[in-house]
């Protein structure tokens, strides 16, 4: 599934092609034909994402929610020619102008949404790190009574919103913090290091669409997208190096900063990574 940084990129994408225009807004697929309909050739406002969860906006107070879920794929792309190009696939949702064309295929969610309803799905999820008004202490809250582990915790998108697997295992790894603690042994240090983390890393993610968690490796994408003067909610493509995680998928092989192995275990659904003899803090 798509982290949280996919879809702000996702988002900023959609606004570069579409901010300002009528689109015309079908479903090729049909499932989303009358959902389309309400909002065909009406001025897109903008998309917005929060955590994993993407709004695309119209006039009129118009909107629809978009998940991607385990296997949906949204492309966003210059049209070429004067000719739309045939679907390919089972497009849900296709966003279209004179130069871009946007196809939605798979999604969890794709439902037309007002006000109340866009707002009643926000209200359920944690704070998001790529949100400037995004408060820790509301996660804390949670996270420092909780009995289910920080791993489990991290996962859970009314806790923190957009963090999935790879930042989970990230994060925990570079922090030397045990996965498998309850959230309530967790000390508010440690989760402060924790959130600072991800609102460093995440933006690196919006940029490059690659999850960049090795030091060494941050620090240089960081100065090129320094350079480039480009805010957290940016999409340009900066080039990064292919990630060279710490512990996600690293099971069997030796960790990069005490030479033990890299275990895994299934956390909340998903492989959890991390090393057992170095992350041991609290």
């Amino acid at each position: 599934m798509p982290e949280g940084h996919t879809i702000h990129r996702l988002a900023g994408d959609l606004n570069i092609a579409f901010s300002g225009e009528e689109p015309e807004v079908t479903s090729p697929q049909g499932r989303f034909g009358e959902g389309a309909a309400t909002v065909d050739q009406t001025e897109f406002v903008a998309a917005r994402a929060w955590g994993k969860q993407l709004f695309i906006e119209f006039a009129d107070e118009k909107s629809i929610h978009v998940h991607l879920g385990l296997i949906g794929k949204f492309s966003v792309n210059p049209l070429l020619g004067d000719l739309l190009p045939e679907p390919v696939g089972q497009v849900r949702l296709r966003l279209a102008t004179s130069d871009a064309v946007a196809d939605l295929r798979g999604p969890m969610v794709c439902a037309t949404a007002t006000p109340d309803e866009v707002a009643a799905v926000i209200a359920k999820l944690g704070p998001d790190p790529l949100r400037a008004e995004a408060d820790p202490d509301v996660a804390w809250a949670k996270i420092h009574r909780a009995n289910r582990s920080i791993a489990e915790l991290l996962m859970d998108q009314s806790v923190v919103a957009g963090i999935g697997n790879v930042y989970r295992s990230e994060v925990l790894h570079r922090h030397q913090v045990n996965p498998l603690f309850a959230g309530k042994r967790i000390k508010r240090k440690t989760w402060d290091a924790i959130w600072d983390d991800l609102v460093r890393m995440m933006p690196v993610g919006v940029a490059t669409g690659r999850i960049i968690t090795n030091e060494k490796q941050l620090v240089a994408v960081e100065a090129k997208v320094a350079a480039l003067g480009l805010g957290s909610g940016d999409s340009a493509r900066v080039n990064a190096p292919r990630p060279k995680p710490y512990a996600y998928k690293q099971t069997g092989k030796a960790c990069s900063r005490c030479g033990s192995i890299i275990k895994t275990k299934v956390v909340a659904g998903r492989n959890l990574f991390w090393c057992a003899n170095c992350q041991r803090r609290t």
